[in-house]
């Protein structure tokens, strides 16, 4: 499994010092992607909350998630990294690849 894409977004109508840092979407071998993968601000530091929804009973439960902590590894390193090459100032999305083109195939983002 290989990472192939992060897109990272703002979170509007957030107070900045607020824990919800930013939203991203993970594209995984070109062929699946999950969107609502957050970054999150914790009392250790920053983190990645998978999609989730909350049941009839208050819980939240995630959507999609990594079944192996190998896959878990990788899409919070490839999450916290984009977050840290993106530009918080920008105002829409902004693709962050992970892997060189000669690894996607695909040309440079625009």
């Amino acid at each position: 499994m290989e990472i192939t894409e992060v897109r990272m977004r703002k979170v509007f109508g957030q107070d900045p010092a607020g824990k919800m840092k930013a939203v991203a979407s993970v594209t995984i071998d070109q062929q699946f992607v999950v969107h609502e993968v957050r970054v999150v601000e914790g009392s250790n530091g920053l983190f990645v909350a998978m999609p989730s929804r909350r049941g009839n009973d208050g819980t939240f439960r995630d959507i999609a998630h990594p079944i192996t902590s190998e896959a878990r590894t990788k899409i919070q390193k490839a999450v916290l990294d984009a977050y840290g090459k993106w530009d918080k100032k920008a105002t829409a999305t902004t693709v962050v690849d992970t892997a060189p083109v000669a690894e996607t195939g695909r040309a440079e983002p625009s």
